[in-house]
């Protein structure tokens, strides 16, 4: 046996499982010292949650391990550490002991109970629970290696003092009882009732579902079957209490709130003289959604949302389901612009992750801001990049419908819009793009004085990024803007106007009420359950609406492509007109559209004439098209560099081909057929590549 000196020279076990329990690791017995005779296993200090978890998830006697007692040092604090000293000090227990109230109820009457040996007193609320259970460990997060933790494992066994079984279904005594179960509901069910409250689902509609799910698997299996009327009253008149204003001052009810919700909070960090204010929120339920939807998937970028209304502006990690709907999986709200901080936060996003699952990569990160500092997201996540532009094209857009009353004026600005920020009219110098379009609109002062001001200053970094970034397609753009709207729809209600100034408060809505409408969205979806409790408006993006319009109501006239009409789904008396179609920058004449939303028309006929090949290629690919010419066009006369060329096209071979892998997972714009030859005869030009 070795000796606890020797505990840094164990392995330290990471159980590929989510959860994971004693059954998963080594045990190995130490020698001497307090803990002589107990087992001690290294893991991960990140996992400590998962192991608890998993303890508590034991077959034979389900348990539920509460916080004994708990000691914290500061770093620095000692200077001479022994080798198992620690940071944190935390002694789980199992909630059926230490005491034993199993033969007290005869005699609570006649004055003989005693105060437990552990100072606890009679412990309000679970007498009832105590069986006199002696199971439990302890974690010291140590102090010479923070990152490690070592559990020193008591007593394994559920058992009491006699050394027989106490609970569970070795217990012949708990027999049609409680005790063969855990003492307590498990944080998913938590989860599941909370977030029906905070929908609105009512406490006799909850206790019903619950017997119809119940009733579903033969009967009740664990705690979690046994739900009572008491359970969900208990958790209602918690919902209904809760309060985004913990304290008058927003600053001080941030910091209670953090305090409150370690395990949802990633990263924090309080302003200061020199320092922004920073907070990185992700729940249980959203880790797990994104190790599950963001690994070989897409992992996109919501930012600066709320900018002028909220105190401070909300970033939002989003991924996409099955269904290709963006699903919230992080939130950053910070004091100056996330794509400044980035460095701060994204790798303890990336910790966490992979904390949980060791494999987890992500296929792409979709950018929305060409100022994001790529280079750290690459390091923590180690996928490709995508650039989002569904937001200046909406901005842009809206502002044009706002401020041009003339329609055959609109679209032709928007369309000229599009060449600006994709460059295919002005080569390699914007300026000159933008100062034509300046000159030959100068009658619409209303939106220039817009432009200049809101987006002259940035059109040349957002043009860079597009010529060196690929750039996303429609479907994940659609499910980005339905996001965005059903954020603004639910933020940005009227009756909440006096509470945008408050950090508070929108950390409270969104981790309760909006949180819920997305658990609900995917539980309604697995289940079948509560399907008409849904959001009806976002059900479904305007990609997946695109899907179901029949390419029969799709009228293209491929001799003259400047329009295209689509016959309304819902009034066939009705066709609405797309103009530039096949573009990024087509323009809809449907109500849905003509508020500066992307709507399904406009999707519809990209998709045909994709298929059909029959428009003008995507701006995007024109991009991609003049790069590639212009490289012809200029091959290096020097061998060394010319060899450093040879060993970029080699890369960018490979690149392009985890490119056309997301593009049949339908998140790139794919090359249109003409630049076959143009890739062919640049290939011609480095045959050892061959």
């Amino acid at each position: 046996m070795p000796r606890m000196e020797d505990i840094l020279s164990l392995p330290v076990q990471d159980p590929p499982c989510a959860e994971f329990s004693a059954a998963h690791i080594k045990w190995v017995k130490v020698e001497g010292g307090r803990q002589g005779g107990d087992d001690i296993a290294l893991i991960p200090f990140a996992r400590v949650d998962d192991f608890v978890k998993g303890e508590s998830s034991n077959a034979e006697c389900p348990a539920s391990f509460r916080i004994e007692s708990r000691r914290k040092r500061s770093e620095g604090s000692i200077s001479k550490p022994r080798v198992d000293g620690y940071l944190e000090y935390t002694l789980y227990w199992c909630s059926y002991g230490p005491e034993d109230y199993r033969d007290s109820e005869s005699t609570m009457g006649d004055g003989s109970h005693t105060k437990p040996a552990t100072g606890k007193g009679s412990r309000p609320g679970r007498r009832h629970m105590m069986r006199g259970c002696l199971c439990h460990f302890t974690v010291k997060r140590l102090y010479t290696r923070p990152f490690l933790a070592l559990i020193i494992y008591n007593q394994r066994k559920h058992v009491d003092k006699t050394g027989a079984p106490c609970h569970g279904i070795l217990d012949v005594d708990a027999a049609g009882t409680r005790a063969m179960y855990a003492p307590r509901i498990s944080e998913e069910l938590r989860q599941k009732v909370m977030s029906l409250l905070y929908i609105g689902i009512s406490l006799d509609n909850i206790i019903q579902h619950h017997a119809e799910v119940v009733q579903g698997h033969g009967g009740p299996l664990n705690r979690d079957d046994l739900l009572t009327r008491n359970d969900v009253r208990n958790m209602e008149r918690i919902a209904r209490n809760s309060s985004y204003k913990l304290h008058a001052d927003d600053e001080f009810s941030v910091k209670m709130w953090v305090q409150r919700h370690q395990k949802h909070v990633f990263f924090f960090q309080d302003m200061s003289s020199t320092e922004p204010f920073i907070l990185g929120i992700q729940t249980d339920w959203q880790l797990q959604q994104m190790i599950r939807y963001g690994h070989s998937g897409s992992v996109a970028s919501h930012s600066t949302f709320g900018l002028k209304k909220l105190k401070y502006p909300l970033c939002t990690l989003l991924v996409f389901d099955s269904s290709q709907n963006a699903i919230p999986v992080a939130w950053i709200v910070a004091s100056s612009f996330v794509t400044q901080d980035i460095h701060k936060w994204i790798g303890s996003l990336a910790e966490r992750i992979r904390s949980k699952d060791p494999r987890w990569r992500p296929n792409a990160f979709l950018v929305d801001d060409p100022s994001f500092d790529i280079s750290f997201i690459r390091e923590a996540f180690q996928c490709r990049f995508l650039l989002c532009a569904w937001h200046v094209r909406r901005a842009w857009m809206r502002s044009l419908l706002k401020k041009c009353c003339n329609i055959d004026v609109q679209r032709e600005m928007f369309k000229h819009l599009g060449w600006i920020l994709y460059s295919t009219r002005s080569g390699p110098n914007a300026d000159n793009a933008v100062e034509e379009f300046m000159q030959v609109y100068v009658d619409q002062c209303i939106f220039m004085d817009y432009f200049k001001r809101r987006w002259l200053p940035y059109i040349e970094l957002w043009i860079n990024s597009i010529r060196s970034l690929p750039v996303a397609s429609t479907e994940p753009l659609a499910a980005i803007e339905s996001y965005h709207l059903r954020l603004k729809s639910k933020l940005f209600d009227q009756q909440y106007a006096n509470s945008y100034t408050r950090i508070d408060w929108l950390i409270h809505t969104l981790t309760t009420e909006f949180h819920s409408l997305y658990w609900l969205d995917q539980y309604s979806a697995e289940t079948g359950y509560f399907t008409n409790v849904r959001d009806k408006a976002f059900l479904t993006n305007a990609w997946y609406q695109a899907l179901h319009i029949p390419d029969v109501d799709v009228i293209l006239d491929e001799q003259n492509l400047q329009l295209v009409k689509v016959i309304s789904q819902t009034d066939r008396s009705l066709a609405y007109t797309i103009w530039n179609p096949g573009s990024e920058f087509a323009l809809c004449d449907c109500p849905w559209s003509r508020q500066g939303n992307l709507c399904k028309h406009v999707i519809k006929v990209a998709i045909l004439c994709k298929n059909r090949q029959v428009a003008r290629p995507l701006l995007a690919s024109q991009v991609y098209r003049q790069a590639l010419l212009t490289l012809l066009q200029n091959p290096p006369d020097d061998p060394l560099v010319l060899e450093h060329a040879i060993l970029r096209v080699s890369r960018l071979q490979q690149d392009i081909k985890g490119l056309e892998d997301l593009s049949n997972n339908g998140l790139l714009q794919p090359s249109p057929p003409e630049m076959n030859s143009q890739v062919g005869d640049s290939l011609l030009l480095f045959p050892h590549l061959h």
